[in-house]
């Protein structure tokens, strides 16, 4: 065989190979394409929906989601209608069954308290509710400032933390922003807390001035805060870490009297009522 045909021969062998592939291509390229795409239909929001709105079904919509869905998502529109949101839902959003509200609760406010926790309304100004910055979902400690029963009749008052990283379930009469997502000024503030933390709140909102501090919802650690009294102010001290501060006794007026003997002079100091010298 000469070196003519040779050449030829892997020509046409290596033309043959690419025809082959570029056929292999467009056929696999038309089978993929006539196999259908597996989507799944879900239940989703038809507009924003607030926390505490009861579902009916103008809330609802369906989508297709390619692929299976995701745990926890609703199927069907009957296991949503007549459930409260507690969690805010956009527009188009899947709704997950950890977004409403068990069946039977109903909506508003006591929708959103979880099992065994409580709702508790302390009432707060302008300045106690963090400049109306306070909204639902952000996290506060509490603050109380007046004279402990123990140091009743002085005038040295102190500040003590006495519940911390408390989530807001509302502020102000509405639970929701306004129109254009700014907190609305707040008057009352709805705090989940214990039945227990529910009795110390209760108990300081009718005795003493409570004060809201706002805190990263990140922050999750309980910080030991030691009780700071009006005289620490002054003093400069360090804040008592328990119980009112001590009071500092004045000390006792004095006066002077010098003696002289011969060319020696001494002086002697005597309490005196009056402090004169």
């Amino acid at each position: 065989m000469n070196r003519r045909m040779l050449i030829i021969l892997l020509s046409a062998f290596v033309i043959a190979s690419m025809s082959a592939f570029l056929v292999w291509r467009m056929v696999g390229a038309r089978i993929s394409a006539s196999k259908p795409i597996a989507t799944t239909r879900v239940i989703a929001a038809a507009k924003d929906l607030q926390i505490g709105t009861v579902l009916d079904a103008s809330d609802l919509t369906t989508i297709q989601l390619v692929g299976s869905a995701s745990t926890g998502a609703i199927l069907d529109a009957k296991s949503a209608i007549g459930r409260g949101v507690i969690s805010q839902i956009y527009t188009g959003e899947p709704i997950m069954e950890s977004r409403l509200a068990p069946k039977g609760s109903g909506g508003g406010l006591a929708a959103t308290i979880k099992q065994g926790m409580r709702a508790c309304a302390v009432r707060v100004d302008e300045v106690v509710g963090v400049a109306g910055f306070v909204t639902p979902g952000m996290h506060v400690d509490v603050l109380v400032s007046g004279v402990p029963p123990s140091a009743q009749g002085s005038q040295n008052s102190e500040v003590r933390t006495i519940l911390q990283n408390l989530e807001v379930l509302s502020a102000g009469t509405d639970i929701q922003k306004d129109a254009e997502g700014k907190p609305r000024q707040v008057q009352v503030v709805n705090l989940l807390v214990t039945p227990e933390q529910a009795q110390v709140l209760s108990l300081a909102a009718t005795q003493m001035h409570i004060q809201l501090v706002l805190r990263n919802p990140l922050d999750t650690k309980v910080a030991t805060v030691p009780t700071t009294a009006m005289m620490n102010l002054f003093e400069g001290s360090k804040p008592a870490a328990h119980g009112p501060a001590r009071r500092v006794k004045p000390a006792a007026p004095q006066f002077t009297v010098q003696v002289i003997n011969g060319n020696q002079k001494s002086e002697e100091k005597f309490a005196s009522a009056g402090g004169q010298q």
